[in-house]
């Protein structure tokens, strides 16, 4: 079984940064990406440039980004007025999520959870009719920073709305870093058994344990998962959850059981190389990490 992996740092990977990419960079590192053999990256998403201001300049990258035919450049979305700004520039792939935990939801989209519900189950739907393909999910699927536990019966109840709304897959997103292999276990298992839409997993890698929690839903039969190279990331909104899974380190994970990625490690080092360089620090990347 081959594994699809979807590259975040563009998007993900970017919004926690103080220093502002020119769009020329931008569209180097989705360029230099692709290049890697990525299939599916996020570019940018259409959220209000004075909450993230690294998203700011979305448009443009999608308008300038010469797109190699066969990649998905999927775009974050949060309401109806993303969706107009993303059909604007030719937008064809989105991702729209609504977060699983009440303090989240009011600080990421100044809303409760219900009305981030009524408002993404709004957006797969307008954007199905544009033509667009939509994937759905659930932020703090595996607990909130804020809150702790959040119950499992409210995440798999979200998925459902966003399944039904139409989806084209569903994408269980830990927010807050705070998954474990059992549970990943658990939550990806049942979550196989219940929807018959593809599945993946948004894991962050905050306290070390994104690889295990990665092999613990692969050991299930998942393979689509979200990493950023170098392990730039993590919400704006949580302080103290950086860090996405880095992606080179994914990926090596993958090539050394003999699973094919269809991603150029070597490459990939490149990138991250290249984005050390710009924000003048080591990202936490294990593989290839200069000795």
């Amino acid at each position: 079984m081959s594994i699809l992996l979807e590259e975040t740092a563009p998007r993900d990977g970017l919004q926690n940064e103080t220093r502002l990419l020119p769009v020329a960079e931008k569209i180097r590192l989705i360029e230099d990406l692709v290049a890697c053999g990525f299939q599916r990256i996020q570019v940018g998403s259409f959220v209000n440039p004075r909450a993230v201001p690294q998203m700011a300049d979305t448009e443009e990258v999608l308008r300038r980004l010469h797109k190699k035919p066969g990649v998905i450049y999927r775009a974050l979305i949060l309401n109806e007025r993303g969706l107009e700004r993303a059909l604007g520039c030719g937008v064809t792939h989105v991702g729209v999520f609504v977060s699983a935990s009440e303090t989240h939801s009011r600080k990421n989209s100044g809303c409760d959870v219900e009305e981030g519900l009524r408002r993404a189950c709004t957006v797969v739907r307008k954007a199905k009719a544009a033509g667009l393909s939509a994937q759905a999910g659930v932020m703090n699927a595996f607990g909130c920073r804020f809150e702790g536990r959040v119950p499992e019966d409210r995440v798999f109840s979200l998925a459902a709305s966003l399944a039904e709304a139409g989806a084209d897959e569903l994408c269980f997103a830990d927010t807050s870093g705070l998954a474990n292999p059992l549970q990943t276990e658990r939550i990806v298992g049942e979550a196989l058994r219940i929807f018959s839409l593809p599945l993946g997993l948004h894991l962050h890698d905050t306290f070390g344990f994104g690889l295990a929690n990665v092999y613990a839903a692969w050991k299930l039969g998942l393979s689509r998962f979200d990493g950023a190279c170098g392990g730039l990331g993590g919400c704006p909104f949580i302080p103290g959850a950086p860090g996405n899974i880095p992606s080179e380190d994914l990926v090596h994970l993958f090539h050394a059981m003999g699973v094919p990625t269809g991603i150029d490690l070597e490459k990939l080092i490149g990138v991250r190389h290249f984005l050390e360089a710009t924000f003048q620090r080591s990202l936490p990347g294990r593989y290839g990490r200069s000795p």
